[in-house]
C-alpha cells in the first residue's frame, strides 16, 4: 500500500511494516511478523521490485511483532539488520521483559491475537546478528535514515527520521490505536517498560517538520509533528483514561 511516493506500508493498522523505496534500492522500516513474509513479497511484486532490492531493515526495538522476519532476511539474503545498542540483546531473544498490560477491552484484544497468530506471532525467529547503531547517527541506506534516541518503550526504542519521504518512524513510541482497548488517536502504547520515559523522549521529535508520523501500531499521522504531539498530551490528561 503506497501512502506516498517512496514510503509504502505492508500489514494493518495491528501490526504494520513500512517501505522506503528509492532508485538504490529499499530501506525496512522494521519486519512485524513471521507471517507478514507473504505480504512483503507480494508488496514487492506490485512496486517491480525483489528481495535482493531490500539494502537493509532499521528496527525501531527489538520487541518480538517488530522483528518476525528480520532473521529470515539476514540469515538467508544477507540483508543487514540494524538495532540500538540497548535492545540488541532484546532481539537476539536474551533479554525480556513483562511490563504491566493496564485495561483492556475483549474485542481489540481478540482482534490483536487472532491476527498476531493468524500473521505467525508464535514463529518468531530472535536474530542471531545485528548492526548495533545510536542516536544520532545518519545510516548509509536508501532515504539516509537518521536515528533519534526514543527510550521508554524500551531501553533501546528509537525513531527513525527519512528525511527522503518526510517521514518520522515512531515504532512504539506512541500509538494512534491501542491494540488492547481499541481507543484511537496519539497515545502511549501498550507493554511500555518505562510510560514516564516514553512520555519525556517524545520532546525529541519536536522540531521535525515532517508530513508523516508512522507507528508501529495504528494509522499513520499526517497532521505533522506538532499537532499529534499535542493530542497525545491531551490523551494523557483525560481524568480516568483508558488509554495505558
Amino acid at each position: 500500500m503506497e501512502l506516498a511516493p517512496g514510503l509504502r506500508r505492508i500489514g494493518n493498522d495491528v501490526i504494520a511494516t513500512h517501505l522506503v523505496v528509492t532508485g538504490d534500492g529499499i530501506t525496512l522500516i522494521d519486519a512485524g511478523l513471521a507471517g507478514q513474509w507473504r505480504d512483503l513479497q507480494r508488496e514487492l511484486d506490485a512496486i517491480g521490485r525483489a528481495t535482493s532490492d531490500i539494502r537493509g531493515v532499521v528496527l525501531t526495538h527489538g520487541d518480538s511483532d517488530h522483528i518476525g522476519f528480520a532473521e529470515r532476511l539476514r540469515r538467508d539474503h544477507g540483508v543487514r539488520v540494524f538495532i540500538h545498542s540497548a535492545d540488541a540483546a532484546r532481539a537476539r531473544g536474551e533479554e525480556k521483559t513483562k511490563p504491566a498490560i493496564g485495561r483492556v477491552k475483549a474485542a481489540p484484544l481478540l482482534r490483536f491475537l487472532a491476527y498476531s497468530l493468524r500473521k505467525g506471532g508464535l514463529r518468531t525467529r530472535w536474530l542471531t546478528e545485528v548492526q548495533e547503531i545510536a542516536g544520532g547517527q545518519v545510516l548509509d541506506l536508501p532515504g539516509s535514515p537518521e536515528i533519534i534516541d526514543l527510550p521508554g518503550h524500551s531501553p533501546g526504542s528509537v525513531a527513525i527520521h527519512v528525511p527522503a519521504v518526510s517521514a518520522v518512524f515512531v515504532g512504539d513510541g506512541l500509538t494512534t490505536g491501542h491494540v488492547l482497548t481499541g481507543h484511537q488517536g496519539p497515545q502511549p502504547a501498550p507493554f511500555t517498560d518505562d510510560p514516564a520515559a516514553a512520555a519525556a523522549s517524545l520532546a525529541h521529535l519536536e522540531d521535525l517538520q515532517v508530513d508523516w508520523v508512522v507507528p508501529g501500531h495504528g494509522a499513520p499521522w499526517h497532521g505533522g509533528v506538532p499537532a499529534l504531539l499535542a493530542a497525545y498530551r491531551a490523551a494523557m490528561e483525560v481524568p480516568g483514561s483508558d488509554q495505558t
